[in-house]
């Protein structure tokens, strides 16, 4: 589907952070960057792309960026960019003739909005509206945001000074061409030019409907509050990984998260945040193996460092939409070598304090049950995800594994920490394939 973003205006409010507000880079991304790239993900493959001021800049940058994600976006220029939005959109009259998804170029939003708008039903001369209907969403600026009234799935007022409304205007439409003439028909008739003044025009005539976003994450970034805002709701939906243990979810995220909103600012990718993730774990087995309890203490330190970087490479990947396929498989790689060596280095030093050969039995069944846990993770996953979202159960993963073994490192029991973990380890393995055959 054709899209097409509006990017004229001055964002004078948003100034302290750029020059252009399309180009105010969020998490080292710039906020049209955003727009495109979550568009693209729901589904649109041909951008229009209307700007205004700073125009010259924002162009070089959409040429730039349709190189780089090899998509084809059209630039259309508003000289009248100070007067209302309508007006811009009015500009691409000539290059839709087919319904389109309409978005703001500082309007950010989840991709799965957009793909519920794509599979709504679209009346003939009409139009689709994202609306919010959570009253209490931290996101919205109540002092700015546009209201909207609705009732069985349709629009009868909208307006930012509503005093009756059930829903916020999200900034997200799929739209016939017949809004251009309603644009037109609302400018000649009462000379609002306003987006807005047209979706009243609709849905005066029932042409407007609204689909609830169900409280999807979306955020109108217009001020350094709300640009604030934008970059805590961001960090907070790295916390909701499906995959994530325990230790993982209230020790490891929140101090992941901490860092990772720091390195988003340097240009180090999620691979070599991954290198560096097993370059420390490297260190931590090899101090795990050395004969002393300081050794022993600063490798179990070490090791729950590392595990907490770990979480970072796919915290910058999603933040600068740097995810790939490589990189989760490098990343798994990388962890399965970590793995083995930090078990290795503790069945090292446990061995150093007893040479039996149980000790080497032991340490030989944790390194093979953390090596099973991780290779039945993905099915049984799969198998598990609706209850794991849900909170249903214990996910027993590397998370709680690495844990196990900075706690026996700190309180100097090599051994015994090697024995809870063969046999956690092992157990949880037979479990998982108990369940993956019960429900096959």
């Amino acid at each position: 589907m054709k899209c097409l973003i509006i990017a004229a205006g001055k964002g004078h409010r948003l100034r302290s952070k750029g020059d252009s507000k399309p180009l105010v880079p969020l998490f080292g991304i710039p906020l049209i960057e955003r727009v495109v790239r979550c568009a693209y993900e729901a589904g649109a493959d041909d951008f229009f792309v209307v700007t205004g001021y700073q125009g010259e800049s924002v162009r070089s940058f959409l040429g730039i960026l349709a190189d780089r994600l090899d998509i084809r976006i059209t630039s259309i220029v508003n000289e009248d960019w100070e007067k209302e939005n309508g007006l811009s959109v009015l500009k691409a009259r000539n290059f839709l003739s087919e319904p389109f998804l309409l978005l703001m170029a500082d309007h950010l939003f989840d991709p799965s909005i957009v793909r519920n708008l794509f599979e709504q039903p679209l009346a003939k001369d009409g139009m689709v509206l994202g609306v919010d209907t959570n009253m209490t969403n931290p996101l919205i600026d109540l002092k700015d945001v546009t209201r909207v009234r609705t009732e069985d799935g349709k629009i009868r007022n909208i307006g930012k000074n509503l005093e009756d409304y059930n829903g916020f205007d999200t900034g997200l439409f799929v739209c016939d061409p017949a809004i251009f003439d309603a644009l037109e028909r609302c400018a000649e008739a009462t000379g609002d030019t306003s987006l807005s003044g047209a979706v009243q025009e609709l849905a005066d005539n029932g042409l407007a409907n609204a689909i609830d976003i169900n409280g999807q994450f979306w955020v109108d970034v217009d001020d350094p509050n709300a640009f604030q805002r934008a970059e805590n709701a961001l960090l907070c939906n790295m916390r909701g990984k499906v995959s994530d243990g325990p230790v993982a979810r209230f020790l490891n995220r929140p101090l992941s998260i901490w860092v990772s909103r720091r390195l988003v600012n340097y240009s180090i990718t999620p691979n070599q945040i991954s290198l560096v993730s097993f370059l420390f774990s490297m260190l931590a087995a090899g101090l795990l193996a050395l004969g002393g309890y300081f050794s022993l203490f600063m490798g179990g330190v070490l090791a729950q460092f590392a595990s907490v970087i770990d979480g970072c490479d796919g915290e910058v990947a999603r933040l600068k939409f740097q995810a790939s396929e490589y990189g989760k498989w490098l990343d798994a790689v990388l962890d399965r070598y970590a793995d083995a060596f930090l078990l290795f280095g503790l069945t090292w030093h446990a061995y150093g304090d007893r040479t039996e050969g149980l000790v080497l039995f032991v340490g030989f069944m944790a390194i093979i049950g953390s090596f099973l846990l991780s290779y039945t993770a993905d099915k049984y996953d799969y198998l598990m995800s609706r209850q794991i979202r849900q909170g249903k159960g214990l996910r027993m993963g590397r998370d709680i594994r690495v844990f196990i073994i900075f706690l026996g490192a700190v309180l100097h029991i090599p051994f015994w920490t090697l024995l809870v973990i063969a046999v956690m380890m092992n157990l949880e393995t037979i479990r998982r394939i108990i369940v993956c055959r019960n429900n096959e």
